[in-house]
């Protein structure tokens, strides 16, 4: 191709691109092109492709000489549309720069808001405002931001210096701070970038997007999205591409919003308007946990038990007009949707959505749903329910009759129970669950570098943030339970401990959450096995309709084969002999027979393994109700069932009336290691007949 096209543009009812070119636009970029064609009010912008982002990776980070052109001209288009100039000293235009994989990949990769601002344009952007504030808070976080994501600095440094000026004018939150603080701040944050970089912060805003690009491409590499594209199956030759967007502001004032919503409740897929938003306040506000959201509808207030007013109740218009989206975008896409939502000075701008995640059980009544409204097939409806996520329908839930001392209550942002022990950073939950122990991520905030310990974890409980922060979002993806915003928990880093209402926790203590319902409970709390759903029933009766196979179950014990056959296995494929025998109750007799020194010795413990087994069949069989089950007989890997530690070895030598250098030896004497050739299969049986 002699001239390839690199760059789409997107504005006032127009698009370049359209939704079917998502491998080449990404989904944003996609999605942002659609909702252009569909009429809604979306800012003017333009994506750079994700052929872009490979030819970077090819070229040692080097673009393709069309693309700066293609830039510029786009540039020219957007300003058009938007009414203002780039790098315009009195009524400026200023961009955002996100990514945009094909799938969607939350949180994961780097953004740039307020980029444009300099010392010049802010004053444009006040003029355009009428708010001093405003537009120096506007400039503040730029600074911060861009110094983070494309000059590499320590976020956490802008923070401090935020704090010691509150500190020093007795203030506690950011919007009690004049526009004379942030212009103070503002020039203490561009002494420190030149500081630390030994480069003035750029002001031309035209080095400031190339700059951002290429931040946005590099963060393709970075650490949290390549863990989350390995945890996901997202190829990493697909790429990114990056979306340029005229930006719209929610912090203009009390006539001005922004929010996160899904058509639909992604943890129970209820066909409810979900969500929350904050009056005054820019869209990382909401998923930063920095202040307290509100709900969008007054049911959603009802059922937090939140005095704060709905956005149905405080802005009605604005309300009614995005409701009426919401619908039209659910229609359109057919699938329930995440949405972003901007209010400026009374006008309201959809700035993105994306097929929003949720719960398996959220998946399977929306399914079910959708496709009861006619809006897709069932084959459609079976299809979108991936086989790996049913297992999420295997969560516990806390047993309702169990003794419980709830610690605090937070809100339930992914359902399920766990318990676990308690620690407090990722890099412990992940070293700790590594070592055999269930965990309970404790957070004041999760934020995209701990998507290993969150994976880890058996359950994730924060401080702050609401049901649309980063915990609560990517632990409905990977099925874990979550509690969000629980403002009573007070985390102290440096000792160890956490304390919740007095009560003070130790590094290591157990706890139980219940993502459910919210609450954080202390202790090991008992579980229940849940129950399916009439959508779970119809969901897997379409599924009967459409199969070429049977499905049977791996099932050892006769709860387990229950299990199976409430879940519609039609048989037992593998029923392994061996797994009868893990229970506290039963290894110890396993045991003895496996470190027996002769037959009689083996007689003896097998004599009390006999209606151990017989009484597990007799029970599965029942189960099954003449259905098939394969047995495969004892293959036992022998040094899985024998005690490694000193209490266990006693325990046995006391049972067998051995001496513990008896048993140890033993022990020893059977130990395997990969591949496992010991003792396996019929060979077991060959040398010590008696056993089968």
């Amino acid at each position: 191709m002699s001239n390839p096209k690199f760059v789409y543009f997107f504005g006032a009812g127009e698009a370049e691109g359209e939704a079917s070119m998502r491998n080449l636009l990404g989904g944003k970029g996609a999605n942002l092109a659609e909702m252009n064609r569909i009429g809604l009010p979306v800012p003017a912008g333009f994506t750079i492709t994700t052929e872009v982002c490979a030819s970077f990776y090819a070229n040692e980070r080097n673009y393709p000489e069309q693309l700066a052109n293609q830039v510029e001209e786009s540039i020219a288009k957007v300003e058009q549309v938007m009414n203002a100039g780039f790098g315009n000293t009195d009524n400026p235009l200023l961009m955002s720069v996100r990514s945009g994989a094909r799938a969607s990949m939350p949180g994961m990769m780097d953004t740039v808001l307020n980029l444009g601002l300099n010392d010049a344009t802010v004053q444009g952007l006040i003029k355009q405002s009428g708010d001093e504030r405003f537009g120096y808070d506007a400039y503040r976080r730029f600074i911060t931001m861009y110094a983070n994501v494309v000059l590499g600095m320590e976020h956490h440094h802008f923070e401090e210096m935020l704090q010691k000026k509150k500190d020093a004018i007795g203030k506690e939150e950011d919007t009690e701070l004049t526009a004379t603080d942030w212009k103070e701040l503002v020039v203490q944050y561009k002494a420190h970038v030149f500081k630390k970089t030994g480069n003035p912060f750029p002001e031309d805003p035209h080095e400031q997007l190339w700059g951002a690009i290429g931040a946005v491409f590099s963060s393709w590499m970075i650490k949290r999205a390549i863990t989350y594209r390995q945890l996901n199956g997202i190829p990493d030759d697909w790429g990114t591409a990056v979306n340029v967007q005229a930006m719209v502001f929610g912090n203009m004032g009390d006539d001005c919003a922004t929010g996160v919503a899904f058509t639909r409740n992604p943890s129970s897929g209820e066909n409810s308007l979900y969500g929350e938003y904050l009056i005054n306040a820019q869209g990382e506000d909401v998923v930063a946990g920095i202040r307290t959201p509100q709900q969008i509808t007054i049911k959603g207030r009802k059922e937090q038990n939140s005095e704060l007013p709905s956005m149905e109740e405080s802005m009605p218009k604005m309300y009614q007009e995005f409701a009426s989206i919401c619908n039209q975008l659910e229609q359109h896409y057919r699938d329930m949707q995440d949405i972003e939502f901007t209010i400026q000075k009374n006008k309201l701008w959809i700035l993105q959505t994306r097929n929003g995640k949720r719960t398996t059980k959220a998946a399977i009544k929306v399914a079910v749903d959708l496709a009861n409204e006619s809006l897709i097939s069932t084959e459609e409806a079976i299809g979108r329910v991936a086989p790996a996520d049913l297992d999420q329908l295997l969560h516990p839930a806390i047993d309702p009759n169990a003794e419980r001392h709830v610690l605090t209550r937070g809100l339930p942002a992914s359902p399920g129970a766990a318990s676990g022990q308690i620690f407090f950073t990722a890099d412990d939950a992940e070293f700790e669950a590594q070592e055999g122990k269930a965990v309970i991520l404790v957070r004041d905030e999760t934020s995209p570098e701990d998507i290993h310990g969150m994976h880890a974890a058996q359950g994730i409980v924060t401080a702050r943030g609401g049901m649309t922060s980063h915990a609560a979002v990517v632990a409905r993806g990977m099925g874990r339970p979550c509690v969000s915003g629980c403002s009573e928990i007070h985390i102290d880093f440096e000792k160890e401990i956490c304390t919740i209402n007095g009560t003070i926790l130790n590094r290591g203590e157990w706890m139980t959450i219940d993502g459910a319902t919210g609450e954080v409970l202390s202790g090991q709390v008992p579980t229940l096995e849940p129950e399916m759903s009439k959508e779970f029933s119809e969901f897997m009766r379409w599924g009967d309709d459409v199969r070429r196979m049977d499905v049977r179950t791996n099932a050892d014990t006769p709860h387990d084969a229950k299990v199976a056959r409430n879940f519609g296995a039609e048989g037992i494929g593998l029923c392994r002999t061996e797994h009868m025998f893990f229970e506290a109750d039963r290894i110890v007799a396993m045991r003895e027979m496996i470190l027996a020194r002769d037959v009689k010795g083996r007689r003896k413990a097998l004599n009390k393994i006999l209606p151990m087994q017989r009484g597990d069949f007799k029970e599965i069989f029942y189960e099954m109700r003449g259905l098939p089950v394969n047995i495969r007989l004892l293959d036992p890997p022998l040094h899985e069932f024998v005690p490694h530690e000193l209490e266990g070895q006693k325990s046995v030598a006391t049972a067998m009336g051995l001496t513990v250098e008896e048993v140890t030896q033993r022990v020893e004497e059977i130990r395997e290691f990969n591949p496992m050739m010991g003792h396996r299969g019929c060979r077991l049986g060959i040398t010590f007949p008696e056993i089968y």
